[in-house]
């Protein structure tokens, strides 16, 4: 039980006689052990120990000087096994700690990747104190023992402090290098975290201004880069420019992020080269976007010039034809009014040269990476109009020219509407009027009239002329189209400044309640009407600037579509008894001075009533001056087209206004003709009433001719001023016109005719205000029983 190996034993008999004698009884008895292990020493006394043993190797109760405590050195031995197990764990803490840092796998969001850093941190730390704290229970440990070398203590007296001593202090040093491997560890451990969380922040912010850059870039493909007029280039430059400064707050907060990699990057981050990649990313995303808005930029200023060009260049054309327009043709008859009138127009060329000598090509030249197809067209139109407009001036001085040479006084003029007329004062001669905001070619119609009425006076200049007919029929071309573009633009500017006001949340509180939800019954259908006008008639009708001949073709190819022009009419009674209850409102007269219009709205609500009237006048005008060209026969056929219409329409307005008649009155088919006769009644079968014996005088009765009844009213004037003066028929009674039968002619009058009912039951004379009415109602009679014998 002994540690080591023994190699001899030395046996101190003790001095007292009992304890010697019982030393010796018990060794006798084990003396065979000893013997057969290892020799056995015998010694009487402490001299006789010091013969075996140094007395420097012998504590003082053996006789010898060396100084030691055994209990001492059981607490210094427990001591030192007890920090080098305290060594041992804080290594063992040290590698589980390392592991778990090299294993764990990191989250997706930034809270919990701090968290776990703030977590790390605390732990590092506790580490650190719990190293600080043994580190001191060594030192302090250390301390009990002296150096092996101290001169104090002498060699006899500490044989066994050394090895304490070194072991000791080798733990001490394992620990200083535990402690500073981990603090190398945490050093680079913290720093990649921390370089971590500043990559996951830095790629957050890139996604989210990279996210925002391409959101942007989608709605800029979505701006357009051209316009057709200049308030709608102005008003998509407003908003370019508005979108820019979104961009250029964005593309800051680009440059943030930029610099935040850049700094990132000369830090060494370990991910270097993804951080320049999406700084990359981002300066080339910031540079296309900023790049794509100054390109469009420049195409909408460039496009705004062109459109500036082209409105110099239209109110050029207004301005020339305001000036011969307004030329007093009376004063023109002597040779001193004549050589002013042609200095006036002399002076305006001059003025004007820079754009009645426009050059296209060069237009076309200096704007070629703007131009879409819509601005080519305008440009050509423009060109067109330049060159009427050159043409009426050329036209003009020649007339004075040769009135000049004549030294005669010309034929009596038809004497024009005075200078300060309600008309030469229009408001579409002001300057803010010569162009439109859509459409952008237009004469000022009250100019085109008083030219029309001018016309005669002027054919007394060209008559000498070879070809004064294709010049005046083509100032009717010219005049049809560019009164279309005005009645055109009149309507938009209704739709826009009024229609589309109603729906203004900024104007519904000045919008009367009897108006509100009632648009349709105030505007009927208008906005169908500018559809057909503005997207198909109106092209057409510019196509024939080159082809007079195809002028009756577009009135005959959109026949059907002039139908539409019934549905107005027909609700017109309508709109005029809405507009009365409300014509004095606030809301007008807002939108009114908006507009900067000096008629109101119930002026511009007649404009397709007032258009329709004036096709057909200029197509009996245009056809006089065509008699012998291609087109004839379409011209005719659409006169008469447009002159039936103008029937139906006219028609269909009395029709409406017929009160009393129990039931539908489209159940009777199409009105057909309508008109007041004077009537007389009379009956084969039955008792005569005596007040149709007395009648001699006839009954004012107006008729309506159906497809399937003759309908028989009285019209009644109903009193009133103004709009409030209105005529209505009350129905009496009505024939069905398959019991209906006729007799042309009537004793006495070559006006009357005979119409009797279910075999002459009911005959009713019928006189008519003129022969020709009255064969026109007899044919249309004579088609429908036609049609009902077939």
């Amino acid at each position: 039980s002994f540690p080591g190996n023994l190699h001899l034993v030395m046996v101190l008999r003790p001095t007292g006689f009992f304890q010697r004698t019982f030393t010796d009884i018990g060794f006798r008895f084990s003396q065979e052990d000893f013997l057969l292990k290892l020799p056995v020493v015998m010694l009487s006394s402490v001299s006789d120990l010091l013969t075996y043993i140094d007395e420097q190797q012998l504590t003082p109760e053996f006789g010898g000087t060396l100084e030691y405590c055994h209990s001492e050195w059981v607490i210094f031995r427990t001591a030192i096994e007890s920090f080098a197990l305290t060594v041992k764990e804080i290594a063992q803490m040290l590698q589980s700690f390392g592991t778990e840092l090299a294993e764990m796998e990191l989250p997706d969001d930034m809270y919990s990747i701090e968290r776990i850093l703030a977590l790390r941190t605390e732990k590092y730390y506790q580490l650190k104190e719990d190293i600080t704290a043994v580190t001191k229970e060594g030192n302090l440990l250390l301390s009990s023992f002296e150096e092996p070398d101290s001169g104090e203590c002498s060699q006899d007296q500490h044989h066994e402090r050394p090895g304490d001593w070194e072991t000791v202090n080798r733990l001490l040093g394992q620990l200083r290098e535990m402690e500073t491997a981990f603090d190398g560890f945490w050093e680079k451990h913290q720093l990649k975290m921390e370089q971590y969380l500043q990559l996951w922040k830095f790629e957050q912010s890139f996604q989210e201004v990279k996210n925002a850059i391409e959101f942007l870039m989608g709605q800029q493909a979505e701006l357009p880069d051209t316009g057709d007029s200049v308030p709608q280039v102005k008003q998509r430059l407003k908003d370019l420019d508005h979108f820019d400064g979104m961009a250029q707050d964005l593309i800051g907060k680009a440059q943030v992020v930029i610099l935040h990699g850049h700094q990132l990057a000369a830090n060494h981050h370990y991910a270097l080269n993804l951080i320049c990649q999406q700084c990359n990313e981002l300066r080339h995303h910031s540079d296309v976007l900023s790049d794509e808005i100054k390109r469009k930029q420049m195409r909408l200023q460039k496009t705004l010039d062109l459109h500036t060009h082209l409105q110099q260049a239209l109110q050029c054309c207004d301005e020339g034809a305001y000036l011969l327009a307004n030329q007093q043709m009376d004063k023109c008859q002597s040779k001193e009014g004549a050589q002013k009138a042609l200095q006036d127009i002399e002076r305006f060329i001059e003025s004007s040269s820079a754009y009645l000598n426009y050059d296209s090509q060069a237009l076309h030249y200096d704007f070629e990476s703007v131009l879409t197809p819509e601005l080519k067209c305008q440009i050509h139109s423009v060109q067109v109009k330049l060159d009427n407009v050159r043409s009426m001036f050329e036209n003009r001085q020649s007339c004075f020219k040769k009135l000049l040479d004549k030294h005669v006084r010309p034929v009596q003029l038809v004497a024009p509407r005075p200078e300060n007329s309600p008309r030469s004062k229009s408001p579409l001669f002001s300057p803010k009027h010569a162009s439109s905001q859509c459409i952008p070619f237009l004469f000022q119609i009250e100019v085109m009239h008083d030219y029309q009425e001018k016309r005669n006076s002027l054919q007394s200049f060209i008559s000498d002329s070879d070809d004064n007919l294709d010049i005046l029929k083509g100032h009717v071309i010219n005049e049809l189209i560019e009164t279309e573009r005005v009645y055109v633009e009149e309507l938009f500017t209704v739709l826009t400044g009024y229609r589309a006001e109603m729906d203004n949340p900024a104007m519904l509180i000045l919008v009367p309640p009897v108006l509100r939800n009632r648009k349709d019954v105030l505007f009927g259908n208008m906005p169908e009407i500018y559809d057909f006008h503005n997207k198909i008639f109106l092209h057409s009708l510019e196509s024939c600037l080159g082809a007079p001949e195809r002028v009756g073709f577009c009135f005959l190819d959109r026949r059907e579509d002039f139908q539409m022009y019934e549905k107005y009419c027909q609700n017109k009674p309508r709109s005029e008894s809405l507009w009365r209850q409300c014509s004095e409102s606030t809301f007008f007269q807002e939108c009114q001075r908006k507009l900067e219009h000096k008629l109101g709205l119930d002026s511009y609500l007649l404009k397709p009533v007032q258009r329709l009237t004036k096709y057909q006048l200029l197509l009996k005008e245009l056809l006089k001056y065509s008699t012998s060209c291609d087109g004839v026969q379409e011209l005719q056929e659409a006169l008469v087209a447009m002159l039936d219409l103008l029937k139906s329409v006219n028609d269909s307005m009395h029709q409406i206004s017929i009160t009393g008649y129990d039931g539908d009155l489209s159940e009777l088919g199409k009105v057909l003709m309508q008109g007041s006769f004077s009537v007389w009644t009379g009956h084969r079968k039955g008792p005569t009433k005596m007040k149709d014996l007395a009648r001699f005088k006839p009954m004012q009765r107006h008729l309506f001719l159906y497809e399937k009844a003759l309908v028989f009213c009285k019209k009644r004037e109903e009193h009133g001023d103004g709009y409030d003066k209105t005529s209505s028929y009350s129905f009496k009674h009505f024939l069905k016109m398959n019991a209906v039968g006729i007799t042309e002619n009537v004793k006495g009058d070559h006006r009357k005719f005979e119409i009797w009912y279910s075999g002459r039951e009911e005959v009713y004379v019928v006189q008519a205000q003129t022969v020709d009415l009255k064969m026109a109602w007899l044919n249309e009679i004579r088609k429908i029983l036609f049609k009902q014998q077939e």
